[in-house]
């Protein structure tokens, strides 16, 4: 993540000895854009190896982080997370230091790299790796008591809609309404991850598990937005980041999403928890409103760094125009409704004579009152394809 507070060699020194580990260095992590991230190096690693991931929370309240640590423990030994130490010097368990009303905490370091592309293998994986965590964390009960609160997303699209030019902005408003016309209430929810990227995961990349399709998956971090929503919104968002390729400034920042890859994340996923019939008519949906969400959310830190002076090397910004493209992509695969009625305005005293054919009766009642003999015409409500 980014580093936006600044701590001393002293402080990280205090902070880690409450953990129990002894501190010899703090290497800041500048992949990311919500919390100040380091790595801790111990005066046990040798040859510049770090043992721990030290991590100050910007944003989130100390009490969200303690239900973290509750989430990672239900996880440990299931799937491959990193467990936040329990301070060495309470009485009671806890896993969070507060400091400057932020909480802060210490979990050790995964064994893996970050991927720079995936493979259809690795999204099979994965998929099998969410299904897993929303399956297990089905025992924490009542979910509502473990997840934070879900970001008020539609306040942040009421924002950034006001600057946004036209076709962008009906885009994002045509989106939101269709995801809104979902049956939401019939798709089942629980705690989900909301941020499985790439980024986010580590993997044994080496060249003969590489060769043989055999990519291992090793770590999953970040799980800052655990929040109950629906299973098959997590699933769009892993899929949106797991399964596009995004080219660099150099290749003109193309997005290239493959079909094949999502196809073998859902056999994945599906091979640990079946989709209701639900759950595969809302992803289409789904898959464009997670890009906008992300859309949204890129804008907003560009707003939060500006509104909040942060500057300099270690801020990273991501560009919101990549997933605004993916959003497109999206609304461009979704079936939409077919408007099969027509509304037309006619002459009824004389010959019936058509004046004028209309998508909607407001449009069709508001050419009516623009004749000046309107109470002379009438409305009529036809089925396209159909007799008469």
């Amino acid at each position: 993540m980014s580093v936006y507070t600044q701590l001393t060699n002293d402080q990280f020194a205090a902070f880690c000895q409450r953990f129990g580990v002894s501190f010899a260095r703090a290497i800041p992590i500048t992949q990311g854009i919500k919390n100040s991230n380091w790595f801790i190096q111990t005066t046990d690693d040798v040859d510049g190896a770090h043992s721990y991931v030290f991590t100050l929370f910007e944003e989130r309240p100390p009490e969200d982080i303690e239900k973290m640590a509750v989430i990672l423990n239900q996880l440990d030994g299931k799937l491959p997370v990193a467990a936040p130490l329990s301070l060495v010097d309470s009485e009671e368990k806890c896993y969070v230091i507060q400091y400057d009303n932020k909480a802060i905490t210490l979990v050790p370091c995964l064994a893996g790299v970050h991927p720079q592309q995936t493979t259809q293998a690795m999204c099979h994986e994965i998929g099998a790796a969410l299904a897993m965590l929303h399956e297990t964390l089905q025992a924490l009960q009542p979910a509502e008591e473990y997840g934070v609160p879900l970001y008020p997303w539609s306040e942040v699209r009421d924002r950034e809609m006001q600057f946004m030019p036209g076709d962008e902005a009906k885009l994002m408003s045509d989106i939101w309404q269709s995801y809104t016309d979902l049956p939401l209430a019939t798709l089942p929810k629980g705690l989900c991850h909301l941020d499985m990227f790439a980024d986010n995961t580590l993997w044994n990349l080496s060249l003969n598990n590489s060769q043989k399709g055999e990519e291992r998956l090793t770590g999953l971090l970040d799980f800052t937005e655990v929040s109950v929503e629906h299973y098959v919104m997590d699933i769009a968002i892993t899929i949106n980041d797991f399964c596009t390729t995004w080219g660099d400034a150099e290749q003109g920042e193309s997005v290239n999403f493959d079909r094949n890859k999502m196809a073998a994340f859902l056999q994945g996923y599906e091979s640990k928890r079946p989709l209701g019939n639900d759950e595969k008519r809302a992803l289409s949906v789904m898959l464009a409103k997670a890009a906008v969400i992300f859309w949204l959310l890129r804008l907003n830190v560009i707003h939060y760094n500006r509104t909040e002076g942060r500057t300099g090397d270690n801020i990273m910004v991501k560009n919101p125009d990549l997933m605004k493209r993916l959003a497109a992509y999206h609304w461009a695969h979704v079936e939409k409704p077919q408007n099969n009625t027509v509304f037309v305005l006619l002459g009824n005293k004389v010959d019936n004579q058509v004046v004028g054919v209309f998508s909607s009766i407001t449009q069709a009642e508001q050419a009516r009152e623009k004749l000046s003999n309107s109470s002379e015409f009438a409305v009529k409500e036809y089925t396209l394809d159909q007799l008469s």
